[in-house]
């Protein structure tokens, strides 16, 4: 029976490569997005993976969109929490709107999209969390009070929430970028790029979104079964955790 994957803010960046790898490895994958509908169609065209449209900081959009997935796809099995966004102040001047909108996209959405799907991968004894993370809520990184704060919490959510998992068959796992060559990052003037940020990478070069694909690919196999409450950390050396 194929199982059903379901990536959030899967049509762009490392999400998009998540949703490839997912379908290439012959999951049946649904990508959800928050806004962009030019690329989240130009996606569903290019791929064939059906998108599906909510934002992962309503609690109630979550459940009605996971709904409607489960309704055409079936009960899902891998959850992919990938969806975020920055908004990147030095503390002085951050907002309490630019706070607020970072913790309720990257952190409290991982509760708003895992819970609902949490009762039904208890019940049939078998689910895979991924979450991700990030470098920089392992290490912290200035102008990032926010989302460090909120990628850091995405791991300890992982760690209790694999405890609570591990008796039926639940993992739940974590994986932290480092600097990865999505739009995002490439757009970095190239000084900058190559001054400032590849020095500090050993290996020398950005990773690639199929690289965090590829991570998530093997801890949603069965092969991965043993492995729960870990990050993974693919950054190319820059930092140890």
């Amino acid at each position: 029976m194929t199982r059903v994957a379901l990536v959030s803010g899967g049509t762009r960046g490392i999400g998009a490569a998540i949703s490839e790898a997912l379908k290439a490895a012959g999951y049946s994958v649904a990508a959800n997005y928050a806004g962009n509908d030019e690329r989240a169609l130009a996606f569903k065209e290019e791929t064939g993976i059906p998108v599906f449209k909510w934002d992962v900081s309503s609690y109630d959009a979550c459940v009605a969109g996971i709904a409607k997935v489960e309704a055409e796809l079936g009960p899902i099995d891998v959850l992919v929490n990938n969806a975020g966004i920055t908004r990147d102040s030095m503390f002085h001047k951050m907002s309490p709107g630019q706070w607020n909108e970072v913790i309720n996209t990257n952190l409290t959405g991982l509760f708003n999209m895992t819970h609902p799907v949490w009762s039904g991968m208890r019940d049939r004894s078998f689910g895979r969390i991924i979450n991700i993370s990030s470098i920089n809520g392992q290490k912290g990184q200035m102008g990032q009070a926010n989302y460090s704060a909120a990628k850091a919490g995405d791991i300890g959510f992982t760690k209790a929430l694999a405890q609570e998992g591990a008796a039926k068959n639940i993992t739940v796992n974590a994986i932290c970028p480092g600097y990865i060559g999505t739009e995002m990052v490439l757009a970095v003037p190239e000084k900058v790029l190559n001054e400032r940020i590849l020095p500090l990478i050993p290996v020398g070069r950005l990773g690639q979104p199929e690289e965090i694909a590829r991570c998530v690919v093997f801890l949603a196999s069965d092969d991965a079964g043993f492995i729960t409450g870990s990050t993974l950390s693919a950054n190319g050396g820059q930092y140890f955790a």
